[in-house]
């Protein structure tokens, strides 16, 4: 029952959509020229600043008991490439980067609730004893702080009290029970079944769309909002940020797996056409740095 939901469910989504783009599209013959150093150099920039300002906001209070631990989950935790995204999808629609460094922290701190619930992403120092029960007390404590973060960040002056409201929105949606904890769900049914039917195509197209993509999507979309970004702007960096988290999960969970099959592939190509596609939008916009993120081999993160 649980496969064959997921199997309907997911082939009238992303995928199905994928596989149409994939016949009929000559776009995945088109070489992308893009500076991959001067990319890097970028998106390095991007998270030391949004590192720098998490320091800023996120000091160590004296309930040392419940901040010390989160403190060092929230900087333990590998980065995503989504809470970057926040911020370039911000520069791509005209605002300045402190708009969106806010709405980038909390994406972030979407990023860490939902890494440390999978005891496999936890690196050998954060699965010492000590640490797995600081991290069960930092867990209840990073959304609610991602949040205030956002919130504490509305000016009165700068009118952006409605756009960071939607910012607000897009986060508990991409959070909620449609979005990365319907993903968590399915992912955890697959837990310890590999080579169950349950772990199939469908599963890794599902489980990317919700989690992968859906936390790519609300990072874009956020940033798109908060750099005063027109409603087809938005509509087309959340859609982006959809397919690059999507093709960035499928290929991570699919190796995790020993999965990475031809339909695998299939469905990233076609993913990337479609990326590549909500991008031509921007004609007159520098959006190299977004481009390099359709490689799914190239890790920037």
């Amino acid at each position: 029952m649980a496969s064959t939901f997921l199997h309907c469910k997911t082939t009238a989504s992303i995928s199905s959509i994928t596989r149409l783009n994939l016949h009929g599209s000559s776009s995945l013959n088109i070489p992308m020229k893009v500076n991959m150093p001067q990319n890097q150099s970028f998106w390095a920039t991007v998270n030391a600043d949004i590192e720098a300002h998490l320091e800023r906001a996120i000091p160590i209070h004296p309930q040392l008991s419940v901040a010390e631990p989160m403190h060092q989950v929230i900087f333990s935790t590998p980065k995503s490439m989504a809470s970057a995204l926040c911020i370039a999808a911000c520069e791509v629609v005209g605002g300045e980067r402190d708009k969106a460094i806010a709405a980038a922290s909390a994406v972030h701190m979407m990023h860490v609730a939902e890494f440390t619930l999978d005891d496999n992403q936890l690196s050998a120092q954060q699965k010492r004893k000590s640490m797995v029960q600081d991290i069960g007390i930092a867990r209840f404590g990073v959304l609610p702080l991602g949040y205030e973060l956002l919130a504490t960040s509305d000016n009165p002056m700068g009118n952006n009290s409605e756009k960071i409201l939607r910012a607000i929105i897009e986060i508990t949606q991409a959070m909620g029970p449609q979005g990365m904890v319907d993903g968590q769900y399915w992912k955890m049914q697959c837990k310890g079944s590999y080579g169950d039917e349950l772990c199939h195509i469908g599963w890794i197209d599902h489980v990317c769309e919700k989690m992968d993509g859906g936390l790519c999507s609300c990072g874009a979309a956020c940033g798109a909002i908060l750099g005063g970004g027109s409603e087809d702007e938005i509509k087309k960096l959340r859609r982006f940020g959809m397919y690059i988290g999507m093709i960035h999960g499928m290929m991570k969970r699919g190796i995790d797996l020993g999965r990475v099959e031809n339909e695998v592939l299939e469905m990233v190509e076609g993913l990337k056409t479609l990326a590549l596609k909500e991008l031509e939008y921007f004609k007159n916009k520098d959006v190299d740095a977004l481009k390099s993120l359709v490689d799914a081999r190239v890790s920037q993160f």
